[in-house]
């Protein structure tokens, strides 16, 4: 069961645009193939340092297409979270999808759609991969609360799980075993986040933390509200943080039954996650109003170790 949020009033859907950077707008003449392609390949670069890390390790004829499945989960992910209206995000994420059906009809606008049409055509990957996504962006317009763990993996299958598809099918694999254990991974990955950013969320008005867990460790939401790192909700957290590196466990396999240069970007991917679950533990789990981190140190350490793997 989940819990819907009431809507905030509706704002003019061009004003919506303007809350964006203004490249993100859909033009009324669609770029050239080549002007698309540097649009994402500049977005990708720019806008997520983690993202161009990874890519060192891609091979080259991949990266491009990289780049266009990263521009499009940008920019989705932009619409549904930095708009700051609910009505006004769900029209932009409908428009989104008009181009999304655009790009398989042979005649979209936007760049990240001109550019993304080859990698669809290339990789043969499936609509409802990228629509998917849109789901979950949607989903966060009406629903704040997730009642239990199950409905909680229900959201993860529509905003984390269909990146892990969009990679495999870049890298030549459209297997259902992989995509499961791939599904562990995202799964873990967003599960880590969402541990991370507690007080971020809710200060957005989410909780990602399942209800029956607040009601099984006694915490309230104005504990939550109020910043009270208490023994019960620290309890809750490191309950929370094993449950996470149970699912990273489950998705490791994966690394063994890919080529080498995928296998260091899961790799490098997983353990980061991981690190997120650590720095949760090293501040003892009190993660309200001081989001757990890792260090650049720790940063540069997890990529060598992933750069002598792929040396070997």
């Amino acid at each position: 069961m989940t819990t819907a949020a009431s809507h905030p009033p509706t704002a003019p859907l061009s004003s919506a645009w303007s809350a964006l950077p203004p490249e993100y707008a859909i033009p009324d003449h669609a770029p050239s193939e080549a002007e698309a392609r540097e649009y994402c390949r500049r977005l990708a670069r720019s806008h997520y340092e983690n993202f161009s890390v990874a890519s060192w390790f891609l091979p080259e004829r991949l990266r491009q297409h990289f780049f266009n499945v990263y521009a499009y989960c940008r920019i989705s992910d932009d619409l549904g979270d930095e708009v700051g209206d609910t009505a006004a995000s769900l029209q932009l994420l409908a428009q989104w999808e008009t181009e999304l059906n655009a790009c398989y009809d042979g005649h979209p606008r936007h760049p990240v759609f001109v550019a993304l049409a080859e990698t669809v055509r290339e990789f043969e990957i499936p609509k409802h991969e990228f629509a998917d996504l849109l789901t979950a962006f949607r989903q966060d317009q009406s629903i704040r609360r997730y009642e239990t763990f199950t409905d909680l993996l229900g959201y993860c299958r529509y905003s984390a799980n269909p990146v892990g598809h969009l990679v495999l099918y870049l890298c030549g694999h459209r297997d259902s075993g992989r995509q499961m254990l791939s599904d562990y991974t995202c799964t873990a990955l967003q599960l880590a986040n969402f541990w991370q950013d507690v007080s971020a969320d809710f200060a957005k008005g989410r909780i990602y933390l399942p209800l029956e867990d607040l009601r099984r460790f006694g915490v309230s939401e104005d504990a939550i509200r109020d910043g009270k790192n208490t023994s019960a909700f620290c309890e809750m957290i490191s309950f929370e943080v094993q449950r996470a590196r149970e699912w990273f466990a489950q998705g490791m396999p994966l690394i063994a039954k890919v080529d080498r240069a995928l296998a260091t970007d899961i790799e490098l991917f997983s353990r980061g996650g991981q690190e997120i679950l650590n720095a949760i533990e090293r501040q003892h789990c009190a993660v309200l109003g001081r989001r757990p981190a890792i260090s650049k140190t720790r940063k540069l350490a997890l990529v060598a170790r992933a750069a002598l793997g792929k040396l070997r």
